[in-house]
C-alpha cells in the first residue's frame, strides 16, 4: 500500500499536468492575491494582513498541507486626486504526499488604484506580481521504489522565477451596495519545470487565467451579506467557484466604523468537487475564519466525504498619519 501511495505521489508530483497546478484554498476570498493581484488595497483601511492554513486527504494518505501569508499596506499618492498605490508581499508553503513535495514561494505586489470619480468611489486597480519559486522533493522517501521504475533525476529541487498580472473595477452602489469585478494572469512568463537528468523532459507552467467578482450588501443596519465568486482556467483544465455569506454584527451599526463582534456563515461550491460550510468571526480589528470541504467528487468512495479543513485569519487596521482625505476613500470592504 505505501508503495502504491508512493507512486501516486510521483504521478501527482511529476506528471506533465499536475505538477503545473496552483494550488488552491476553499476560502479562496480570503486570498485576494492568489485571486488577483490587482485585489491589493481593496479594502477599508491602511494595511491588512492575513494567514491561512488548509489540511487536505488526510483520511486517504498522507495529508497534503498548505500554507499562505500575506500583507498590503496602502499608501496615498497626494491630496486631491484620491489615487493610491498598493505594496504588498505573497508568501506560500505547500507539502504534498508521501514524497513531501513542498513549493515555496515569496511574491512581492505592487498595484496602482486610479480614482475614476471625485465624488463616488470608483476606481480602477491594475497590479503586477512576481518573484521565486523553490520546488523540491525528499529522495529519501524513494527507496521503496524499484530502480528501474525510478525516473532520472539530476537535481531534487530548484527555484524559477514566476510572474502574473490583474486589473480590477470596485465601486459603490448606492450605501449599502460595494462589489468589483476582475480579471488576472498568472504564469505569464511560463516557466520551465525540470527535475530530470534529460533537459528535454521538462513541463511548462501554463498561464492560468482568472476571472473574479464580489459583492457586499447591507440588509439591515445589523445583517448583510457577501458573495464571491471565481473561475479559472489553466492548461485546459476549469474550475468554478461560489458562494456567499450571511453576517451578523452584535456589536455595531454597519454605517458606522466601530470596533464590533459580528458572526458570519453560509456555503461555497466548488464545481464538482466539494460543498464548503464555512463559519468565520469579526473580533474588532480581526477575522477569524473555519471552513471543511465535504467531498462530492469521484474519490467520496475512498474519501467518504472528507475533504479538508481550512483556517484563516485576517487582521485590517488604520494607521495614526490616516488624513481626512484618506478616510474618504471607501474601496469595497472585504
Amino acid at each position: 500500500m505505501k508503495k502504491l501511495l508512493i507512486s501516486l505521489s510521483l504521478i501527482v508530483g511529476f506528471g506533465a499536468n499536475a505538477i503545473c497546478q496552483d494550488l488552491n484554498f476553499s476560502q479562496y476570498y480570503e486570498t485576494p492575491l492568489l485571486r488577483n493581484p490587482a485585489l491589493a488595497g481593496i479594502f477599508n483601511g491602511d494595511v491588512r494582513v492575513k494567514a491561512n492554513y488548509r489540511s487536505q486527504w488526510g483520511s486517504i494518505a498522507v495529508p497534503f498541507k498548505t500554507f499562505a501569508a500575506s500583507g498590503e499596506y496602502k499608501m496615498p499618492l497626494n491630496n486631491t486626486s484620491g489615487d493610491w498605490v498598493t505594496l504588498g508581499l505573497q508568501g506560500t508553503s505547500d507539502v504534498a504526499g508521501d514524497i513531501k513535495l513542498k513549493k515555496t514561494a515569496l511574491l512581492p505586489v505592487i498595484s496602482f488604484n486610479k480614482s475614476l470619480s471625485q465624488i463616488s468611489n470608483k476606481y480602477l486597480s491594475v497590479a503586477l506580481i512576481g518573484g521565486p519559486v523553490n520546488t523540491s522533493f525528499n529522495s529519501q522517501e524513494l527507496k521503496l521504489i524499484s530502480p528501474d521504475e525510478l525516473p532520472k533525476f539530476s537535481n531534487f529541487g530548484y527555484t524559477y522565477y514566476d510572474v502574473g498580472a490583474g486589473l480590477t473595477y470596485s465601486s459603490d452602489y448606492g450605501d449599502d451596495i460595494r462589489y468589483y469585478v476582475g480579471a488576472a494572469m498568472y504564469h505569464i512568463n511560463n516557466p520551465k519545470l525540470n527535475y530530470f537528468a534529460n533537459n528535454t523532459e521538462y513541463s511548462i507552467l501554463g498561464r492560468k487565467t482568472v476571472i473574479n467578482g464580489g459583492i457586499s450588501a447591507q440588509t439591515s443596519d445589523n445583517n448583510k451579506i457577501q458573495g464571491f465568486v471565481d473561475y479559472i482556467k489553466q492548461d485546459g483544465n476549469e474550475q468554478f467557484l461560489a458562494g456567499m455569506l450571511y453576517g451578523v454584527d452584535f456589536g455595531r451599526n454597519y454605517k458606522e466604523d466601530n470596533t464590533s463582534f459580528g458572526i458570519n456563515f453560509g456555503t461555497f461550491f466548488r464545481w464538482g468537487d466539494a460543498i464548503i460550510p464555512v463559519i468565520n468571526f469579526d473580533i474588532d480589528k480581526w477575522n477569524i475564519g473555519f471552513s471543511y470541504d465535504i467531498n462530492i467528487s469521484k474519490l467520496n468512495t475512498y474519501t467518504q466525504n472528507r475533504g479538508g479543513l481550512e483556517l484563516s485569519a485576517t487582521y485590517r487596521g488604520f494607521l495614526n498619519r490616516r488624513t481626512a482625505m484618506g478616510a474618504a476613500m471607501r474601496c469595497p470592504g472585504f
